[in-house]
């Protein structure tokens, strides 16, 4: 287990849609508890492994006390919509309220490959959105409204960490598969 840099707004990685995954492994069970110990150390709600350069369908949560994880997921979510404050560990420092789904339910997998099912709603449905938003490609930024997203993106342009060198992961603890990542 091992704290990872943690990839910043601008990093392609944040932008490709991520791989299933097909291995039920170590190396799956090390990427679940590298996840988990990055999620905490920062400390967020949630860490989804391209945020770490990991372009595997992979996250992790903590909301309320609970930590867990998702493997693969796939998302049922309500009509009924919230409105609330959300950030990200990839875009440090910005809060805006975006709006959700109410409440989700998750179905995947665990690190050993057997199923899991995760039903919330509140903070813990807009953690699974975001994470699985992550595995798709999609920031939270994207899910604005042009003057809350023009808003955020100033914030983001005047940050201290905007534009500065990304971390480079020279060698990842976690096969790639060839995937290019």
């Amino acid at each position: 287990m091992a704290i990872q840099p943690i990839r910043l707004f601008g990093d392609p990685v944040l932008r490709r849609a991520a791989t299933p995954v097909t291995d039920f492994d170590k190396e799956l069970r090390t990427l679940v508890a590298d996840l988990t110990e990055t999620m905490l150390e920062a400390p967020g709600a949630g860490l989804a492994a391209p945020q770490i350069g990991v372009g595997l369908r992979v996250f992790t949560w903590h909301v309320d006390g609970e930590v867990g994880h998702l493997v693969n997921p796939e998302l049922e979510l309500s009509e009924e919509t919230q409105d609330g404050s959300e950030g990200c560990l990839s875009i440090p420092g910005l809060v805006i309220d975006c709006r959700r789904a109410l409440s989700v339910v998750a179905t995947g997998f665990d690190q050993h490959g057997e199923p899991v099912r995760v039903v919330g709603s509140d903070t813990l449905a807009r953690a699974v959105q975001h994470e699985t938003d992550h595995l798709d490609g999609v920031l939270f930024l994207d899910r604005l409204d042009p003057a809350a997203r023009k808003t955020a993106m100033r914030e983001i342009r005047e940050s201290d960490w905007f534009g500065a060198e990304q971390p480079r992961v020279k060698v990842s603890p976690h096969a790639t598969r060839g995937l290019g990542f």
